[in-house]
């Protein structure tokens, strides 16, 4: 049952392969643990420790094995799905989850992994696309669907300027979609979607046939371009307040 941490072992799969009942099988997962050949990743949860990893406090090759087990029914996605799908090359220390869970810690480590947690609500879960690690199924946001929630919360994707480079290099890509990216952001039901969107495809993109779409779908109201910059600069065309330093791109 102890392979090469590739994969998490449960209390219930180990009751299950072994044929005991489950308080035994807990107490043997914990004795197994005391002598060092699992180590603990959750309530319930552990990974089997590589003799030549015994003393690295991160014993699991790919984390991503430990997401559906630790969080559920969720997703990879934010800049982690930008780099999986070749639209970053930048590489971020967190990885990025989308759970329908609710969230008490918004930062969760397990072996010596970071993961930024963010709550999604189950009618969101659309645009996923299903990886195999291993013999661990992992949801992922698809390039659009990861594009759409960047856009609705620019912090997922490194901040709004990260996230108009990734739009750019999705631009020149084949996978590049104008009316899913609509219909995705429509799915999702978030006016802001749109004002940003719509402005990048303007400014930044030149597609003003995605501008056009965008456009179509203004809601009414302002928003900032990034929550997290000073934006002082309005775009009246976009109901957006934009960084000054956007400002010669919002003419």
């Amino acid at each position: 049952m102890l392979r090469a941490a590739k994969e998490v072992v449960t209390i219930d799969t180990a009751a299950q392969t072994l044929g005991l009942d489950r308080p035994a099988a807990a107490k043997l997962l914990s004795r197994w643990r005391s002598q060092g050949w699992l180590r603990r990743v959750g309530h319930g949860l552990y990974v089997s420790v590589p003799l030549d990893l015994a003393a690295s406090e991160q014993v699991v090759e790919d984390p991503w094995v430990l997401v559906p087990t630790l969080f559920g029914q969720c997703y990879i996605g934010g800049w982690t799905a930008a780099h999986h799908w070749e639209l970053t090359e930048q590489l971020f220390n967190e990885t990025v989850v989308f759970t329908t869970r609710r969230i008490s810690d918004k930062r969760v480590t397990a072996q010596g992994v970071v993961f930024l947690l963010h709550h999604a609500a189950k009618k969101r879960l659309f645009g996923l696309k299903p990886v195999w690690r291993g013999t661990t199924r992992v949801n992922v946001s698809d390039p659009s669907r990861t594009l759409i929630d960047m856009l609705a919360m620019p912090d997922t994707g490194g901040g709004i300027d990260h996230v108009a480079d990734c739009l750019a290099t999705h631009l020149n890509t084949l996978a590049y979609d104008r009316s899913l990216l609509i219909r995705y952001a429509e799915q999702f039901g978030n006016g802001a979607i749109f004002k940003r969107l719509g402005f990048l495809a303007e400014t930044r993109l030149h597609d003003q046939a995605l501008a056009a779409l965008c456009r179509e779908r203004l809601t009414k109201g302002y928003t900032r371009l990034d929550p997290a910059l000073s934006c002082k600069v309005l775009v009246t065309a976009w109901r957006l307040w934009v960084p000054a330093r956007w400002k010669r791109g919002a003419a």
